[in-house]
């Protein structure tokens, strides 16, 4: 059996799963939350049960070793099992990480380093991996980046038109995120049409509190929505997606916003949240369905941003095989993806009504027998993709 853990560190939270990439069997997983905080929140899975507690948890290294007790007490021991390489997700590796990278002292410091790129991501990722460093010191620590996917994107596809010289020296580019997702969906989904992957032609919508939508060729990521940060692209739970960067300008002016109330404003309170007063598409959804106008805009604007990316993509594709929904809101919401591809008929895609209403799960054809594009859920497992790529470092 090859046993890696995987480990999804985030600023006050700690999920991670136990697997075999071989057998995509799960042993067990878990969340620890608020990290920080005098108590914690844990919930520790096994085939065996689920069992919850409050330890406590004031920084990742306690996490972990509550996460360690969690598995000496309900099991698997992780002694007995052996792991093979622990598997960290980490937010952004620039333009330095191309691959998944055994953690080095260098790749600690570069992986620091890049946290002025995702402030709220890549420090909280680093404390997972010198906490796992320290837990198990003798099992390759793996990183696994979210922006290495994206780094085949062409000149341009990156590059934004803003002067050379300061771009170069911020290191100014569109990066790209949620790329695990993306290699792992793409991946399944020409397995699912029998096509060769070297061959395939997809857009994958990654549609969850957080969304993206990427251009893949030949199993090769050529564009994508998010950029510099997660910021940019389709409207989000919280964030506002594209903008013009004037409104930032007037805001600053007129309204008297700061830079980090700026941040807040962008990252925090706009997309779903900010239309509607809550991120969540499900009670955006409901609230739209009895009535509630500005739920239905923002239903009509969330639908608008990803139609409008789709068509973008199939230019730059120049047809495609399928598009494929993922992620929560990609696998869950029927009227999400009724509506995003509403009206494209004449291009040659068709959704059909009984199919995507159907409470099936798993990997699924939606679209019409008459449409030359295909149209796809396929549920993302961004853990096992990570475990994979851990083992193929070590």
């Amino acid at each position: 059996m090859i046993a890696v853990l995987v480990i999804n560190s985030g600023s006050s939270s700690l999920k991670y799963q136990l697997l075999d990439p071989a057998t995509e069997t799960v042993l067990a997983k878990g969340l620890i939350e608020r990290i920080g905080q005098p108590t914690g929140s844990m919930e520790h899975s096994t085939t065996g049960g689920v069992w919850r507690s409050e330890p406590p948890t004031p920084d990742h290294h306690v996490a972990f070793r509550a996460m360690t007790a969690a598995f000496d007490e309900h099991g698997p021991v992780l002694a007995e099992v052996g792991l093979t390489v622990v598997g960290h997700r980490v937010v952004h590796g620039g333009a330095r990480f191309f691959a998944p990278t055994v953690v080095t002292p260098q790749a600690e410091h570069d992986i620091d380093e890049l946290a002025e790129y995702a402030p709220l991501h890549n420090p909280a990722n680093l404390a997972g991996i010198r906490a796992a460093r320290t837990a198990f010191p003798d099992v390759p620590q793996v990183a696994v980046f979210d922006t290495a996917f994206h780094q085949t994107m062409p000149p341009e596809a990156y590059t934004y038109a803003i002067d050379a010289a300061v771009a170069e020296r911020y290191r100014i580019r569109r990066y790209g995120f949620h790329g695990t997702s993306h290699k792992y969906v793409s991946e399944r989904a020409a397995a699912f049409l029998g096509v060769p992957l070297e061959e395939s032609r997809l857009i994958v919508l990654h549609l969850g509190n957080g969304a993206s939508a990427t251009a893949v060729r030949g199993g090769r990521s050529i564009d994508t929505s998010m950029g510099f940060t997660p910021l940019q692209g389709l409207v989000m739970g919280t964030r506002s997606g594209d903008l013009d960067p004037a409104v930032v300008f007037q805001l600053a002016r007129f309204g008297g916003l700061d830079l980090d109330e700026l941040d807040e404003l962008l990252n925090k309170r706009s997309g779903l949240l900010g239309l509607t007063g809550t991120g969540d598409l499900r009670d955006v959804t409901a609230k739209a369905a009895a009535g509630d106008t500005a739920a239905q805009v923002a239903l009509d604007v969330y639908c608008h941003r990803i139609r409008h990316y789709v068509g973008a993509y199939l230019a730059q594709l120049g047809g495609a095989d399928a598009i494929v929904f993922t992620a929560g809101v990609g696998e869950n919401s029927t009227i999400v993806r009724e509506r995003s591809l509403a009206g494209l008929g004449e291009l040659g895609i068709a959704v059909d009504p009984a199919r995507n209403a159907a409470a099936e799960r798993g990997e699924r054809r939606i679209s019409s027998d008459g449409s030359r594009t295909q149209v796809l859920v396929i549920p993302t497992n961004e853990e096992l993709e990570i475990a994979r790529q851990a083992v193929s470092a070590v």
